[in-house]
C-alpha cells in the first residue's frame, strides 16, 4: 500500500458557501473523511471543519477521485441534503479518461455490485447478490488509444464508475484497483473527476448547479 501523502496546495478549495452548505473541490489524493489510522487523519472534511466548525459530510468521493463535494453546515441542511442523495434527486456528472475506444457513442452499464470481501475495499460485479447499479456514459473524444467519457451514475455504489468501466472493457487510466498494467501506467493518477453537481438548496429551495474544471483534459 502506498503511503498517504495528500496534497496541501491549495489546502482547501472553496467553490461556494452560505449559512447552510459548502461546495468544495477535492483534489485527487485527499481522503473525503478521516481514516481509522491516525496517519490518515487529514481529509477534506477535517480541513473544512477547521475553517467552518460543525461542517458535516453528506457524500464522499474516493481518495483518488477529484472534484465537487457538498457538505452541510447544520443538522437540518444535512438531513435534507442526505435525503436528496438517498432518493437520487441529485444530478451528478463525471469525466474519465479510459483505456481504448468504445464502439458506440453512448451506452449504459447496468451491472449489480457487491464488496469483494477478500480483496476489500475492491468491489465486483455479482449477478446473484449484487445491489442494482446503473451508469450512463457518453463518449466525448478519443485519441492515442484512450477515450474521454462523460459518466452519469444513477445509483451511488462504492467504486461504481471504476468497476463499471472495467467491466465493459474500458478501465479508467491510472486506477490502482481495477486497471490492467498498461492502463495503470498510462496516467500518474486516477483520471476520474466529479465535474458537475446539482441539487436543491435545503433552505431556499433553489436549484444549485456547480461545475469544476477538469484537471486532466
Amino acid at each position: 500500500m502506498r503511503p498517504y501523502c495528500p496534497p496541501d496546495d491549495p489546502f482547501l478549495q472553496l467553490v461556494y458557501s452560505d449559512d447552510a452548505l459548502l461546495v468544495l473541490d477535492k483534489p485527487s489524493g485527499l481522503l473525503s473523511v478521516p481514516g481509522r489510522d491516525p496517519a490518515h487523519a487529514d481529509s477534506l472534511a477535517s480541513r473544512a471543519q477547521q475553517q467552518f466548525p460543525g461542517a458535516m459530510t453528506v457524500h464522499r468521493l474516493d481518495m483518488d477521485t477529484s472534484g465537487l463535494v457538498v457538505m452541510a453546515r447544520h443538522a437540518s441542511a444535512h438531513r435534507q441534503l442526505s435525503i436528496q442523495f438517498q432518493d437520487r434527486k441529485v444530478d451528478k456528472a463525471y469525466v474519465a479518461r479510459v483505456w481504448g475506444e468504445p464502439q458506440a457513442h453512448s451506452g449504459s452499464a447496468d451491472l449489480p455490485l457487491i464488496c469483494d470481501w477478500p480483496n476489500r475495499p475492491r468491489q465486483k460485479v455479482d449477478h446473484e447478490v449484487g445491489k442494482p447499479s446503473l451508469t450512463h456514459w457518453e463518449k466525448v473524444s478519443s485519441r492515442d488509444g484512450s477515450s474521454l467519457l462523460r459518466l452519469m451514475p444513477v445509483s451511488g455504489r462504492s467504486h461504481q464508475l471504476r468497476v463499471h468501466m472495467q467491466a465493459i472493457g474500458h478501465p479508467i487510466l491510472g486506477d490502482p484497483f481495477y486497471a490492467h498494467s498498461d492502463a495503470l501506467q498510462a496516467a500518474p493518477r486516477l483520471l476520474l473527476h466529479a465535474l458537475e453537481l446539482a441539487f436543491t438548496h435545503p433552505t431556499t429551495g433553489e436549484i444549485m448547479r456547480f461545475q469544476s474544471d477538469c484537471p486532466f483534459t
